[in-house]
């Protein structure tokens, strides 16, 4: 049988497929002959993954250097119980094998960056996002527009998700709609925010689709649209956008490019990593264990203090409350202020500093909870 040619097997597997009118065999074979890369093997990525494979997808790429925590199994369905503790990637990669062994999978165990980008998505036919970080996702589109390869935007916030596709067919790309990102205030992850388990689900499908939709050639793209679907309320938005034609194209690769977009908006209490005190919990815990008595704030929700709460602590105030609860923390003590992940607490230590408190006694805790878990007490819940 001729290699382009559909093999018996592949016509059963696919059969499905074939009978549409708008996809047929050639459609199936265009599928077979194309590649797919996605960035993270999380909660976006993991029904793109797995729907990717199924429709045939001759190649598929993985980039992510993150393990499988428990609490990804909320959201990861690409993941199982048996995979907590192994490489995202390894994980992802075996369940794709599984589901469909005809399909071509590498994996890269490591994080996208402006220094790898150009080789790590050099030809590639899609590019998808599955990421939860603004640098990220202005290095995907950087390099992409560098390349001339289309890639597939999503985002999930709590009961919302965006989807639009960017630089296909001379379309607007990333930095057409978003010239810099919002302040982490306003947009944190999910990690941070939380998110309904099945939204990531439906976004991520939704991203598999247009990667298909633009392989075959078939139908209307979310270029120049950003689809926006909120489950709480069963509601859907489609706001139109076009490309930017003051900005300058992206001729080559820069890291301090990249961070300058994530730079534009920042808040004046968000966290620089050079003129904040940082102290791991390990070096807490010697400190304390040799007289230190330092104010321990703890600056996340409610909600997350009833989950878990580090032993000690003398305050928590919501990071947003703490503008407008100062007179509560002391100014005649150190002061150590955690969070989750230390991101929130270091915008709480900087806002400090910034307002009168001495920058010499005002510490973040690295790490936060997640850290301390790692290295302190793994009794303490990593959420």
């Amino acid at each position: 049988m001729a290699k382009d040619q559909l093999s018996p097997n592949e016509r059963a597997r696919y059969a499905r497929h074939i009978i549409l009118p708008d996809v047929g065999e050639d459609g199936q074979k265009a599928l077979r002959q194309s590649s797919v890369m996605v960035i993270g093997a999380g909660g976006l990525a993991s029904p793109a993954l797995l729907y990717l494979a199924a429709a045939g997808i001759g190649k598929i790429g993985i980039i992510d250097d993150d393990e499988v925590d428990i609490s990804n199994l909320q959201r990861q369905i690409i993941h199982s119980t048996s995979d907590v503790g192994s490489l995202k990637s390894d994980s992802a990669r075996r369940s794709i094998s599984e589901l469909n062994p005809g399909v071509d999978v590498v994996s890269f165990n490591t994080r996208l960056n402006a220094g790898n980008s150009l080789q790590l998505l050099t030809g590639w036919d899609v590019v998808i996002d599955g990421s939860d970080n603004f640098p990220t996702r202005y290095t995907i589109s950087d390099a992409c527009e560098i390349l001339g390869t289309p890639w597939i935007f999503g985002s999930i916030h709590r009961f919302q998700g965006q989807i639009s596709v960017f630089n296909y067919n001379n379309g607007p790309n990333y930095r057409d709609l978003f010239p810099s990102s919002p302040s982490p205030e306003l947009a944190p992850n999910c990690a941070e925010a939380g998110v309904l388990g099945v939204l990531p689900g439906i976004i991520g499908s939704m991203q598999a689709s247009e990667a298909i939709k633009i392989l075959i050639g078939i139908g209307k793209s979310l270029s120049g649209q950003l689809m926006v679907i909120d489950l709480k309320t069963m509601t859907t938005r489609l706001l139109t956008y076009g490309k930017d034609t003051t900005r300058k194209p992206i001729t080559e690769m820069s890291e301090e490019l990249v961070m300058a977009a994530c730079e534009a908006t920042r808040h004046p209490a968000e966290p620089t990593s050079s003129n904040t005190l940082q102290i791991s919990p390990i070096d807490f815990v010697k400190k304390r264990a040799q007289g230190w008595k330092p104010f321990l704030l703890d600056v996340r929700r409610a909600d997350e203090e009833s989950i878990t709460s580090l032993q000690g602590t003398d305050l928590r105030i919501m990071h947003l409350e703490v503008p407008s609860k100062m007179q509560e923390l002391p100014r005649d003590n150190d002061i150590v202020v955690y969070c989750r992940t230390g991101v929130r607490s270091d915008a709480v230590v900087r806002f400090l500093s910034d307002n009168g408190w001495r920058k010499e006694n005002v510490y973040n805790l690295l790490g936060g909870i997640h850290l301390w878990s790692d290295t302190v007490d793994s009794s303490i819940i990593k959420y």
